[in-house]
């Protein structure tokens, strides 16, 4: 059996070999040496030759082998997860912290209270403190203004009148015995017709009390002549007089 593909090579090579050896043939005919002439151009002429194109070689599907039947195996039950056995110290372990966290976070809560109390408490004592100074030094300066307001107005009254009878006080004789000196400050009212009224001892301004009697008598028989204003004599209050104890020695 002729291949196929063979045959449809040779046959286009065989065609060609011949027109190549007519062409041969041709021009040894035309060829002459004893009559030169002009040679004719050579022409090769080819013809074209068209072969019918070869039916495509269809492959033959190969056979088919039926898909083998799958077998799924059957589902088997799963057992059921074992559950964890629980550590008992563990867990013990875990409480026993937990209790401890908690019993530290309220030591420390309480101890933050009573550091808080008593940080209120010294802040507080701090203000009543501050307060009764402020109160304390108040009542100092209210007392010191009245005082110099009335050694003021005891110097302006002295100033607008004088004192006609003055006599000094009797030296009390317990205060010789005890060989006792001081000074002893009584302040009284003049009226309008220079006498003294309501004698009275500065609380304070006594040196020792036994001068203190002998003082308001002493200040009882002074006379002042009186105080004017406009013409008319009035009263005077919160005049004061300082009576000196002293001991003088007699020469023998």
């Amino acid at each position: 059996m002729v291949n196929p593909r063979i045959t449809r090579r040779a046959l286009p090579a065989a065609i060609s070999a011949g027109l190549h050896a007519l062409a041969l043939v041709g021009l040894y005919i035309g060829f002459h040496p004893s009559a030169p002439t002009t040679p004719a151009p050579k022409v090769m002429r080819t013809a074209l030759v068209s072969l019918p194109s070869p039916s495509p070689v269809v492959p033959t599907p190969p056979a088919v082998q039926p898909p083998e039947p799958v077998t799924t195996p059957a589902p088997q039950a799963e057992p059921p997860p074992s559950k964890p056995q629980p550590d008992v110290a563990q867990l013990a372990r875990r409480k026993a912290e937990q209790r401890e966290r908690e019993d530290r976070q309220r030591e420390e809560r309480r101890q933050e209270q009573q550091r808080l109390a008593e940080q209120q408490r010294r802040e507080q004592e701090l203000r009543e403190r501050q307060q009764a100074e402020q109160q304390a030094r108040a009542e100092r300066d209210r007392q010191l203004a009245a005082q110099q307001a009335a050694a003021a107005e005891a110097a302006r009254a002295a100033q607008n009148y004088q004192p006609l009878v003055k006599k000094a006080p009797t030296y009390p004789d317990t205060a010789l015995d005890r060989r006792l000196e001081g000074d002893c400050t009584v302040e009284y009212t003049v009226t309008p017709n220079g006498s003294v009224r309501d004698p009275r001892v500065v609380p304070g301004a006594c040196s020792h009390s036994v001068f203190e009697r002998p003082s308001l008598q002493a200040a009882t028989r002074f006379r002042y002549q009186p105080r004017v204003i406009d013409g008319q004599a009035v009263t005077v209050a919160n005049v004061r007089n300082t009576f000196h104890y002293r001991i003088q020695e007699t020469s023998r």
